[in-house]
């Protein structure tokens, strides 16, 4: 599976965070194999980039969204987080329809670095088949994804 996020070009990631900062264990969360969260809500899910991520670029000066009502295959480019060290494609977790943007991060795109899990999500969507959501990775299995922390 694609991830949501791309490496830098060397593959790896700079510095290591807690990133389980958020009460994951409630099974509320899943994730994508490269920082991205969804939570459903409804029948809709909500996407953003996770603290580890957020940490990886530093703050975000910039983020592009995608256009509510457009219709997107999972694993396809849907958005761009830029930051003053890098600027990271997202992927779509799941093919779906997009039903709502984070326009608040257009002006303030720092809130995902203030509060990833929260006012910091990027988009909602209505996924094509829900099933599709069982194939994310539940916290444990993301935590186990994560480099280990160096010394």
């Amino acid at each position: 599976m694609k991830a949501c996020l791309s490496r830098g070009p060397d593959g790896k990631s700079e510095g290591i965070l807690n990133v389980l900062e958020v009460d994951m264990s409630s099974n509320e969360l899943r994730f994508t194999r490269a920082h991205c969260w969804i939570r459903e809500e409804g029948g809709e899910v909500v996407v953003g980039i996770t603290d580890y991520a957020q940490e990886q670029m530093s703050e975000l000066t910039f983020v592009e969204l995608p256009e509510v009502g457009e219709h997107m295959e999972g694993d396809e480019e849907v958005a761009v987080v830029e930051s003053v060290k890098a600027a990271n494609d997202v992927y779509a977790p799941v093919s779906g329809t997009i039903t709502a943007v984070n326009e608040a991060l257009l002006e303030q795109p720092e809130l995902v670095n203030h509060d990833a899990f929260g006012k910091g999500w990027l988009f909602k969507m209505k996924p094509d088949r829900r099933a599709d959501l069982n194939e994310l990775l539940d916290a444990d299995a993301y935590e186990d994804e994560l480099p280990e922390e160096e010394e």
